[in-house]
């Protein structure tokens, strides 16, 4: 209905996420043309995914990935087999779904087409949709609505193929709840701990027995490389730090978009809603046209009855029951004709009917939020900031190709870079071969480089990697250590510790598994039993194994006991005394919450095979080749 143009903002996303990869809100492309330039990276049916679509596709979720993780991305992962395999299968999915949308001759009508364009992100502002905002970033992706519409209509189809494949599972109400029930049991216990710290005074490891330990396990003993390093960094922040901006240019970007700083005038409005078919047939819109005109005279007699008449007469169930009131809204939140006469008429007139693809309207005008403009000294900081960073955007690229010109030229000292571009030089304290960051940067590609052999044994600059979005960092050793075995002098306490504990944790578990074995006899057993406590499956007061023991262990015999050796080397006995589960109503509300979860379940398992027979229904064949492996 009406309100649904304002107020859906779920369609095409939810089902839409079983897919591998979401992509951006301009993901889907005209799936069956020939594309210039490159090759081909899979076939679908004979008609090709390009290179260059591929490439795209990659790209976008590289973008995506990093801005997920706030720019501290490993290279390695955006340049790896296992995420192009991902972006390619996604491509695949999109490509057979549309393929058997059209097969299926799915339909995608006005009204759908309208929500779904309304509710998405993109075109939100102030959290409503912007007609201005949608028109723009459209112009900015060379696309013109008809375009853009067609591809949304591709989305729309899918979701519809995916919702049907989803909706499809079925889950027994008796089955949720044996596994609610399940979940729910309690199981009343206590414990009885033998602590392996009582034996370790006994464990007394022998030097023979240390070296052994010692030469059966070099390769515990060895101390990898590591190395201390400098490093600079250039980003966004640093960029920033040399651009100014002049209180005109601030001023001048206030002036040239005033709408931006303040609040656009907004409308609450009412409406009867008679439903009528966009390409219903003149006789019957005369008719629909009559009925609103005899609401129009009847309403402007008495205006006091709109909310009346709305709940009785309008055909909008989103509305009628609030009296027709839609709240306030601002231009390009409603269809236009709708907008069109609500921003033109008076406060409290009834205006016209007026004619829209949902139907005809009668509407009223019941308050005015005219608009407002912050003052220039609120938002000059706000201002500032955005224009040095959009200066420093544009700047960055320029300093980038110098940072890596003057690290890779002057290769010997990190001193030059830092002059030039007035960067701090940082510097670490021993890093391990194998370690995962250098200060706050994760990249696998910059601590290879970092301990490549040119930079150890030469002192040489890395070349400058990147490590997030608009992040470089280059580095260089200072100090190295090779790889080394410790000296047994230098392991012999660790091990002895090591033997001792182990020993140690042996004598308990022997006088624990002799104890658990007494007691399944029915001999008493030594030791003071824990108070009782209450464990539910479904809330693990437990570790894993002991929830597990615990809860397998068979109940038709109480007192039930299970022991095992827990984290830490003590070894523990868990008296089963007592075992309630619940009733539960046929009416329970977690049981349609147990439902809901299992179906969604069969729901992603159903997809995955759908899209498994339609990939062999339509032929498919990958042609991608394997990445080049990364430098460095």
């Amino acid at each position: 209905m009406f309100e649904a143009v304002r107020n859906n903002k779920r369609v095409a996303q939810v089902i839409l996420a079983l897919l591998v990869i979401p992509f951006a809100f301009f993901g889907l492309d005209a799936y069956f043309r020939d594309r210039p330039g490159g090759g081909e990276v899979a076939l679908v049916k004979g008609t090709p995914i390009s290179e260059a679509e591929f490439d795209r596709a990659l790209r976008e979720q590289q973008d995506r990935l990093r801005g997920t993780a706030g720019g501290q991305v490993d290279r390695a992962l955006l340049e790896s087999e296992a995420l192009r395999r991902a972006v390619l299968d996604n491509l695949v999915n999109q490509r057979v779904l549309a393929l058997y949308g059209m097969d299926s001759r799915l339909n995608v009508t006005p009204a759908q087409l309208q929500q779904t364009i309304a509710g998405l992100d993109s075109f939100q502002q102030d959290g409503r949709f912007s007609l201005e905002r949608y028109e723009a970033l459209l112009r900015a992706q060379g696309m013109t609505p008809a375009m853009f519409e067609a591809r949304v209509a591709h989305d729309v189809r899918i979701q519809q193929i995916a919702t049907a494949v989803g909706e499809a599972g079925f889950v027994p109400a008796a089955s949720a709840r044996r596994f609610l029930a399940a979940q729910l049991e309690e199981r009343t216990i206590r414990e009885l701990r033998f602590p392996a710290a009582r034996h370790a005074a006994a464990v007394n490891p022998t030097d023979d027995e240390i070296a052994r330990f010692y030469e059966s396990n070099p390769a515990v003993f060895e101390r990898p490389a590591r190395l201390k390093a400098e490093y600079v960094v250039l980003d966004q922040a640093a960029v920033e730090k040399q651009v100014s901006v002049g209180e005109e240019e601030v001023r001048a970007a206030y002036d040239s978009n005033p709408q931006r700083f303040g609040q656009p005038e907004e409308r609450q409005a009412r409406h009867i809603l008679l439903q009528l078919e966009a390409g219903a047939p003149e006789e019957e819109a005369q008719k629909v046209m009559a009925r609103a005109q005899e609401l129009v005279a009847e309403l402007r007699k008495d205006p006091s009855r709109f909310a009346q008449l709305a709940a009785e007469r309008s055909q909008d169930p989103g509305s009628a029951s609030r009296g027709g009131d839609l709240g306030f809204f601002g231009r390009g939140a409603m269809v236009k004709a709708f907008e069109d006469a609500a921003f033109a008429q008076k406060k409290d007139e009834i205006g016209d009917p007026v004619r829209s693809d949902f139907g005809v309207h009668i509407i009223q005008v019941t308050a005015i939020k005219p608009s407002s403009i912050r003052p220039f000294a609120e938002v000059r900081d706000q201002i500032a900031a955005e224009l040095r960073a959009q200066a420093a955007g544009r700047r960055f690229a320029e300093l980038a190709e110098q940072f890596s010109n003057t690290v890779y030229e002057q290769s010997d000292s990190l001193a030059p870079v830092a002059e030039a571009l007035k960067l701090e030089i940082k510097r670490t304290d021993w890093i391990a071969r194998g370690a995962e960051a250098i200060g706050e940067y994760r990249s696998e590609r910059l601590m290879n480089a970092l301990f490549a052999d040119d930079v150890v044994r030469n002192h040489r600059n890395t070349e400058a990697i990147e490590v997030g979005n608009n992040t470089l960092v280059a580095a260089r050793a200072l100090e190295f250590e090779p790889a080394q075995r410790l000296q047994l002098d230098e392991v012999k306490s660790r091990i002895a510790d090591q033997l001792r504990n182990e020993g140690a944790a042996k004598k308990a578990a022997e006088q624990g598994e002799a104890t658990l074995a007494a007691l399944k006899k029915g001999e008493p057993a030594a030791g003071e039993w824990a108070a009782a406590r209450n464990l539910q499956r479904g809330a693990p007061g437990l570790p894993a194994p002991a929830m597990q023991a615990v809860f397998s262990a068979s109940s038709t015999k109480l007192p039930a006991y299970v022991g095992l050796a827990v984290p830490g080397g003590d070894y523990t006995i868990y008296r089963i005394d007592a075992v309630t589960r619940p009733e539960l109503p046929n009416d329970d509300p977690r049981i349609a919450a147990v439902a809901a979860q299992y179906r969604r379940l069969i729901a992603e398992r159903d997809f995955g095979a759908f899209l498994a027979e339609l990939r062999s229904r339509y032929e498919v064949e990958v042609k991608l080749k394997p990445a080049a492996s990364p430098a460095g």
